[in-house]
């Protein structure tokens, strides 16, 4: 089979597939009697050839797949202009701190954004295929643990979570939005909206003060203290 036929083979299943392949199902078209390697160089002729197409084969967390490219949103929005229900700002919050902090318990996520984190979000996220559980931190009632999962990343269009733009601190959740940004709503199916992505995380809140820390009674000058114990024996001795 010369190159030209195998990247035919290649493509066919590839634009055929809902999901995205992997490479060893990919090697089972040939039987495997195409190693690792060529497949790969093949995937990667593949992605120069629609270089100037509106469609683009990318490698995410679960295999390879074609899809339309960002600039193409605009276009395709129009064959499906109704958009389901959008996303709320908390949830996507909560979302990009179990992204960029991962694995996280529900405490943690509530000290970052400072308020109790609505379980119908956590729930709207692990419906979404985006978090799931992956352990129990060994703590006081074992709570458990979140993360994002590979639906998360393929929605995203990455094949791991070090291909999340780098950042720290509040700077974690706009660099969340560029990455959702660059796939668009069309990717996500319309239930994304950068609109309704916060501005940044929030930062977790200040401790409360002490109580004895708070409006403490001022400590008397020694000069007003003099004075205080002057009058008192000025007014002991007019009684005497």
């Amino acid at each position: 089979m010369n190159t030209a036929d195998a990247k035919r083979i290649l493509e066919t299943a590839l634009i055929c597939s809902p999901q995205p392949v992997t490479l060893r199902e990919l090697r089972q078209l040939f039987n495997d009697s195409v190693g690792a390697d060529t497949v790969r160089q093949l995937l990667e002729d593949l992605q120069s050839d629609w270089t100037q197409r509106g469609v683009e084969l990318v490698q995410v967390a679960t295999g390879w797949r074609f899809q339309s490219r960002p600039h193409m949103r605009e276009y395709l929005d129009r064959l499906h202009p109704e958009k389901p229900p959008r996303y709320s700002r908390a949830t996507l919050e909560t979302l990009a701190i179990i992204a960029y902090r991962q694995p996280v318990t529900r405490g943690d996520m509530e000290d970052i954004r400072g308020v109790v984190v609505n379980s119908l979000i956590v729930k709207q996220l692990e419906d979404r295929g985006w978090i799931e559980v992956i352990g129990h931190k060994e703590t006081v009632g074992r709570p458990a643990l979140f993360a994002t999962t590979k639906q998360f990343l393929d929605d995203l269009g990455l094949a791991s979570l070090d291909q999340l733009p780098l950042a720290d601190g509040a700077a974690a959740e706009k660099a969340l939005r560029a990455a959702l940004q660059e796939q668009g709503d069309d990717l996500l199916q319309g239930s994304l909206s950068m609109q309704d992505l916060p501005a940044e995380l929030p930062e977790p809140p200040e401790p409360p003060a002490p109580a004895d820390a708070l409006d403490p009674e001022p400590t008397p000058e020694p000069e007003s203290i003099a004075a205080a114990d002057d009058g008192a024996h000025d007014s002991k001795a007019s009684h005497d």
